[in-house]
């Protein structure tokens, strides 16, 4: 093989593993995920088993100026031009940088026992490929492990540290930026940063963020699959859990509600835990062991009032033998609940109840979650990352107060069950004047339920922007529901 076909070869074999590792990324690093989850079947298509296919059938029949042709007119084009539109690149970690790294070291190896030895067979690339995935796969686990440890081992060392865990289905990062809002006020707090709750995520967060002066650390926890909580919880030791409401979201890696709440209970499973928060229509009670059962305090206690509108919310909860008026400019009568649970694990902790009404006062919003903003003299309200049913209603309902034109941009719900989907598209369908579809997901229940509005569909929000230019005007408001990222 001359030095020229080594290097397409090369590139072949790169781009290939751009498209998996980029894939990878997104689906935590689970090829079965990739193979069960992802929805676009045709970018495996054109990006994996086409160009695998053209490199093992013109080396078969030693064509190999026609793969050359391939790889420099259509797949290295082709895969570019698929990047470039991506709103979510692949994102070069340490984790990637390791796997082309040895990538590479086993292309040279080949090339270097190629020149001495002859050339292998060219079936030899794709098991070469293989092996790296494989071997970076081994290497990562085995890596894992020992931060998981040492994740551990400093928490343990931190033997004055309280620690509170947060599970369920929706209202997790916003519970827990209310809780830190709450808390800082009084102790040195720390809480994971965005949406991080993986195993892995908590245990670089404790390593590389946690100090060892906190006093409180407030953790999300997120599932895929049963024994996913109960690996945080292992890890974590938390003193207090919160389960937030469960519900639907993330159905199809669950398959079914039990094993929800199978899952979402292994947060109980902690031999330091004190209190458990969780919300008062969630039957954790028969998933989870007697002496738990006994820690559950429901939440969100007992609430009258409720005024939520797009100038701001206001409540009274019942606190201390008293009813108590509470007022906040976050956005979403379902927030009621959310900010209920951070007062009561906020006078749990001590913190009296004028201060808490300060506190309250001045909550300020989680990004990108009911965040009213006014631009070029239109309206924007940013929800695109609350992606449950109820949330997205919530939404909905707010922007109907709004007196002038709606538009809405959503994706819908990913993740989540075709009925809820309809139930979505209803309610849109009564409020907005424009309905702007992102995505392929779930365009066909979108365009049955939807009858009223003027409906626009995109593959893909490249062109989101010039759409909105076009079709929009000024005093217009307009909600976008669940950014979910192209791939979906």
């Amino acid at each position: 093989m001359e030095m020229l076909d080594l290097l397409v070869v090369w590139a072949f074999v790169l781009g290939l593993n751009y498209y998996l590792m980029t894939l990878l990324q997104w689906y935590n690093y689970s090829f079965y995920r990739i193979c069960t989850k992802h929805h676009k079947w045709r970018w495996h298509v054109y990006h994996a088993l086409l160009p695998s296919g053209v490199f093992m059938v013109t080396h078969l029949f030693h064509v190999i100026w026609l793969f050359d042709l391939f790889v420099g007119v259509v797949q290295l084009p082709w895969l570019i031009i698929w990047a470039i539109k991506l709103d979510k690149r692949l994102v070069f970690t340490p984790r990637v940088l390791r796997f082309f790294g040895f990538l590479f070291l086993l292309l040279i190896a080949d090339a270097i026992l190629g020149s001495l030895y002859g050339r292998a067979p060219f079936g030899l690339y794709l098991l070469l490929i293989a092996l790296a995935h494989l071997g970076s796969q081994g290497f990562e686990k085995l890596a894992s492990r020992g931060y998981i440890q040492l994740a551990k081992s400093k928490l343990q060392r931190m033997t004055n540290l309280q620690i509170i865990a947060i599970t369920g289905s929706f209202g997790k990062t916003s519970i827990k930026n209310y809780l830190y809002q709450m808390l800082q006020n009084k102790y040195n707090v720390h809480a994971t940063l965005g949406s991080v709750n993986t195993l892995l995520g908590l245990s670089h967060d404790i390593n590389n963020n946690l100090d060892e002066t906190t006093a409180i650390y407030i953790a999300e926890a997120g599932a895929r699959q049963k024994g996913d909580i109960r690996a945080i919880s292992k890890l974590l030791e938390h003193h207090y859990a919160i389960i937030t409401e469960i519900g639907n979201q993330h159905i199809e890696y669950f398959k079914n509600i039990q094993t929800i709440y199978e899952t979402k209970a292994e947060l109980l499973d902690s031999p330091r835990l004190i209190q458990a928060f969780c919300y008062h229509t969630n039957p954790l009670e028969k998933y989870c062991p007697p002496e738990p059962k006994q820690k559950i305090l429901p939440y969100p206690g007992q609430i009258r009032g409720v005024e939520a509108t797009l100038e701001g919310t206001r409540f009274e909860l019942f606190l201390d033998h008293q009813w108590v008026a509470f007022q906040t400019n976050i956005l979403g009568a379902f927030n009621v609940e959310n900010i209920s649970l951070a007062v009561m694990v906020g006078f749990y902790f001590k913190i009296p109840i004028p201060q808490l009404k300060k506190i309250v006062a001045k909550l300020k919003p989680v990004p990108h979650r009911l965040h009213l903003v006014h631009v070029n003299d239109k309206v924007i309200i940013d929800d695109g990352f609350n992606g449950n049913l109820k949330g997205m209603l919530e939404s909905v309902r707010l922007a109907s107060l709004y007196e002038g034109r709606k538009i809405i941009v959503t994706p819908g719900l990913v993740e989540s069950d075709e009925a809820s989907n309809k139930q979505l598209a209803q309610a849109i369908d009564g409020v907005f004047s424009i309905v702007i579809i992102t995505g392929e997901l779930n365009v066909e229940v979108f365009a049955s339920a939807i009858e009223r509005p003027q409906k626009v569909f995109l593959k893909d929000k490249s062109q989101l922007e010039q759409v909105l230019q076009t079709m929009t005007l000024p005093k217009d408001l307009i909600l976008f529901a669940n950014d979910a990222p192209n791939y979906i």
